[in-house]
C-alpha cells in the first residue's frame, strides 16, 4: 500500500507546529515530514518536539544538509530520536541547497563518506574514518538505535541518485520530480545497489508531490511553479479535489514511489486544514487504489 503524508514547509513558523502536528496525529495521516532550511527551523529540534507531542504519526526530516553538521553529532541526535520513539522517526540527509553549500568542492564525495559513517555509528559499530571530509577517530555511540533504522538520502542527479542506492536505505525526491523522473530516478538506484551488493535489499523511495486545494488553489499551483521556473514540466504538481490529488499519487506510485509526501505551496492559509484534507479525504482514495 502507497503510503501518504504531507509536509510542515520552514516558512510556517515554529510556534505552528504543536498544532498542526496534533491534528495529524488525530485523523490518522501516515507520515508527517519537516525540512532543514537554512536559516529556519532546526531539522532535529523540530522532530524532537513534535514526536513528543503526538502519540503515533510518523516523523521524518527530509533534509538534514550533510555540510552542516558533523556525523557524529548527527548520529547522536538521530539515536536520541530513534531510542525516545522507538518506530516513528524517519531522517533523511542531504547536499541540501548548493548555492548555500558552495564551499564543498565535491558534495557526493561528502555524501559517500558521510552516509557510510552515519549508518555504522547507527549500527552500533566503532567507527575510524580518514575521509575528504569525515574524519573519526574510534567513535562509538553510548547509547545506539536498539534495532536497524533506516537512513534516508536526498538525491536528485545521476551520481546522487546511484549513491542513494549504494550507501543509503532510502531515497527522498523532490516535488520537482514528475512519475517519469521518479522512474528514471528507480533506474539509477538500483544500479547503486547493484554495482554495491545490495540488490536484495529494500530500498524505499519517498516522493514530495507539490498540491493544492481550496480556493484558488490553481493559481497557488501556478505561481510557484513559475517561481520554481518548473511551470513547463509535464505532471509536475496538482490542484483541485481530493479525487485529483489521489490520481496525482497513484502515477508517482505506479512509477515507484512507496510514499507520497503531499506538500503544500508556501503561501497554504491553512496549514491544518491541508493536513486534514489529506488525512480523511485524499488518503481513503489512495488506500482504495492500492
Amino acid at each position: 500500500m502507497t503510503g501518504l503524508g504531507a509536509v510542515l514547509r520552514p516558512q510556517l513558523a515554529p510556534e505552528r507546529l504543536r498544532a498542526v502536528a496534533q491534528v495529524a496525529d488525530e485523523v490518522g495521516l501516515d507520515e508527517l515530514w519537516l525540512w532543514e532550511d537554512c536559516f529556519r527551523e532546526g531539522g532535529i529540534s523540530s522532530a524532537a518536539a513534535v514526536l513528543a507531542w503526538t502519540e503515533r504519526v510518523r516523523v521524518g526530516v527530509g533534509l538534514l544538509p550533510v555540510p552542516l553538521r558533523n556525523v557524529a553529532v548527527t548520529a547522536m541526535e538521530a539515536a536520541t530520536l530513534h531510542r525516545m520513539f522507538p518506530g516513528r522517526a524517519v531522517l533523511g540527509v542531504g547536499h541540501g541547497v548548493q548555492d548555500w553549500m558552495g564551499q564543498v568542492e565535491s558534495p557526493v564525495t561528502l555524501l559517500r563518506e558521510y552516509l557510510l559513517a552515519l549508518r555504522a555509528l547507527l549500527r552500533g559499530e566503532r567507527v575510524s574514518a580518514e575521509g575528504r571530509y569525515v574524519q573519526l577517530d574510534d567513535v562509538a555511540l553510548d547509547w545506539p538505535p536498539e534495532r536497524a533504522e533506516e537512513v534516508f538520502a536526498g538525491a536528485t542527479g545521476p551520481r546522487s541518485l546511484r549513491l542513494a542506492g549504494e550507501a543509503a536505505d532510502g531515497t527522498v525526491l523532490t516535488a520537482n520530480t514528475p512519475p517519469d523522473g521518479v522512474r528514471r530516478a528507480r533506474r539509477l538506484i538500483d544500479e547503486g545497489r547493484a554495482a554495491a551488493g545490495r540488490g536484495d535489499d529494500v530500498h524505499k523511495v519517498v516522493v514530495y508531490l507539490l498540491a493544492a486545494t481550496g480556493a484558488g488553489a490553481r493559481e497557488r499551483l501556478r505561481a510557484e511553479l513559475v517561481a520554481e521556473g518548473v511551470a513547463d514540466v509535464p505532471d509536475l504538481g496538482v490542484a483541485g479535489g481530493a479525487d485529483a490529488v489521489a490520481d496525482a499519487v497513484r502515477r508517482l506510485a505506479e512509477a515507484g514511489a512507496d510514499t507520497v509526501i503531499l506538500q503544500p505551496t508556501g503561501d497554504e492559509p491553512d496549514p491544518e486544514g491541508f493536513v486534514r484534507f489529506a488525512a480523511e479525504q485524499v488518503r481513503p482514495l489512495v488506500a482504495a487504489q492500492s
